[in-house]
C-alpha cells in the first residue's frame, strides 16, 4: 500500500522508532495520527515535523485502557477524515531479571502494553479498515518474539503472542483488501529502557564484550518497516542481527538458545 495521501494511525509516536515512523511518513506524503502517552513526546515529534505537522494530529491515549481505545477511530475520522492503515509499535521491555523475581503487577502491565495494546487496536480499526479500498495492519513483534532472550521471558511471550495474534490476522483477512505485516527489530538504539522502566546497571565488561546485536538507529528502522509496508510484505526483520538469528534458530533452536544467552550473561542477575 503507497502511504502517499493515506491516513495512518502510529502507537508509540512520541519517541524513538514510532517519532521515526511519523516523521518518515510525513515525508512520503501520508497523514499522520501520533497516539502516546508522553505528551512533551508527542509535542517534539510535531515540532520535528515542521511544515508537514499540518499533516500530523497527536493523541495522549493509554492503549491499555479498552474503552478510551474504542473512542479513537472516530475521533481520528473527525480530523483526517478516514483511515487507512495502523501501526501498532508501542511497546515496552520488563526489568532484566528472571521470572521468578519478576512481580505480578510487572508481568500483567508488559503484558497489558505489549499484547492487548495492539489487540485493542487491532479490533478498534479493523472495522474501518476494511471499508476502505486498500488497508493495512503493521504489528511490531521483536526478535524475542521468536527467540527467547533470557532476563526478557515475559516481554518475549508477549511478543510471541502479538506475532502468532498477526499471522492468525493475515489468514483471517487474506481475500480482503486489508494487507498484514509482522515486524522483527533486533536490536534499535532507542532509550526503551528508560522509558519502560527497565534500566540497569552496566557492568564492567559489557564495554569488552563483543556482540550479535549491534543497534540499527531509528531511522533506519522506520525506512524498513515502511518500506516493508508499501510493499505489502508478510514478515519484515530489521537489523542484520535478527536476519541472522532467525536463520540459526530456523536450523537448530536450541543453539540460538546458547548463543542468546551467551550474549545476554551480563545482563541477568546472579
Amino acid at each position: 500500500m503507497n502511504v502517499e495521501n493515506k491516513t495512518i494511525v502510529v502507537t508509540g509516536g512520541g519517541n524513538g522508532i514510532g517519532r521515526e515512523l511519523v516523521l518518515n511518513l510525513l515525508e512520503n506524503g501520508a497523514n499522520v495520527a501520533a497516539v502516546d502517552m508522553d505528551m512533551p513526546g508527542l509535542i517534539k515529534t510535531k515540532s520535528l515535523a515542521g511544515y508537514k505537522s499540518s499533516k500530523l494530529s497527536t493523541h495522549i491515549l493509554n492503549i491499555t485502557d479498552k474503552a478510551a481505545v474504542e473512542l479513537l477511530p472516530e475521533e481520528i475520522i473527525s480530523i483526517h477524515g478516514t483511515v487507512d492503515g495502523i501501526i501498532n509499535n508501542a511497546g515496552i521491555i520488563q526489568p532484566f531479571t528472571r521470572v521468578g523475581d519478576l512481580d505480578y503487577e510487572v508481568i500483567e502491565r508488559v503484558f497489558n502494553v505489549n499484547f492487548y495494546g495492539t489487540l485493542y487496536l487491532t479490533k478498534a480499526f479493523l472495522p474501518y479498515l476494511l471499508k476502505r479500498p486498500e488497508a493495512h495492519i503493521v504489528n511490531v513483534s521483536s526478535m524475542g518474539g521468536f527467540l527467547s532472550v533470557p532476563g526478557q521471558s515475559i516481554y518475549g511471550a508477549a511478543k510471541a503472542a502479538v506475532k502468532l495474534l498477526t499471522e492468525g490476522l493475515s489468514c483471517e483477512l487474506m481475500n480482503t483488501n486489508v494487507h498484514v505485516t509482522v515486524v522483527f527489530p533486533g536490536a534499535i538504539g532507542t532509550n526503551i529502557k528508560a522509558n519502560s522502566g527497565a534500566e540497569e546497571a552496566p557492568k564492567a565488561d559489557d564495554k569488552n564484550r563483543k556482540s550479535l546485536m549491534k543497534p540499527l538507529t531509528p531511522v533506519k528502522a522506520a525506512r524498513i518497516i515502511i518500506d516493508g509496508m508499501e510493499k505489502n510484505k508478510f514478515r519484515v526483520f530489521v537489523g542484520p542481527d535478527v536476519k541472522v538469528l532467525d536463520f540459526i534458530y530456523r536450523v537448530s533452536p536450541k543453539l540460538a538458545l546458547k548463543l542468546i544467552t551467551k550474549q545476554m550473561k551480563s545482563h541477568i542477575p546472579e
